[in-house]
This record gives structure tokens, sequence and C-alpha cells, in this order.
């Protein structure tokens, strides 16, 4: 699986780099084979204020379906990180289901 990894008004450090390719493999690896790209956008909105400001988002390009999209903000970075890997894979899980059975439903119909 790709990941392409964006900071956005901060150094990215290899830390962070670590964190991230840790949690999209630990939540996202059993979809690896219809996953062609997973791009993360990290940003610190309010920069040195402080605040609820840590944001990541996450856009998971599939293949032969629409992208899915999760984005969570949050204090701290790590947190961000792993609450929009964890939903992005329960999303993922949804939307591959949902399309496997409609798949399975059209298929069957008018056979006899």
């Amino acid at each position: 699986m790709q990941i392409e990894i964006q900071a956005v008004k901060f150094e990215l450090t290899d830390a962070l780099r670590a964190h991230v390719q840790r949690r999209l493999h630990f939540a996202l690896s059993r979809f690896e084979g219809r996953i062609a790209r997973a791009i993360v956008r990290l940003s610190d909105l309010n920069g040195p204020r402080g605040g609820v400001d840590k944001d990541c988002r996450l856009q998971i390009r599939l293949h032969g379906l629409p992208d899915v999209v999760v984005e969570d903000t949050e204090a701290d970075l790590y947190v961000a990180i792993s609450r929009a890997a964890d939903r992005a894979g329960r999303t993922l899980d949804r939307r591959l289901r949902r399309a496997r059975n409609d798949f399975g439903s059209e298929s069957g119909t008018g056979c006899q």
C-alpha cells in the first residue's frame, strides 16, 4: 500500500511518520489488495496558539470504488491519527461489504 504523508504548517518528524505508517498498516492491511493509495494530510490549524486544532485527514483511494475520506481533529496529533485510521478501517469494511452484497445480489437475479 502506498502511503503519501503531507504536513501543513509544521515539520513532519520521523516519529510522526512512523506512527502514521504503523496505524494505517494496523487498520487497513487486511484491505491492502483493494487500496490503490492512502493520502494522509496532517495540519496544525492554530499553530503555536494551541487548542483542539491538530487535524488528520485520510483519503483512501480504492480500485473500482469511490474514495473513503475520514477526518479527525484533536488536541494531540497522535490521537487524531489513531482515531482517523480506526474510523477509516471501519468505514472501508462497511463499504467493501456493501459493494460485495450489492454485486452478489445483482449477479443472482434472473438466474434459474
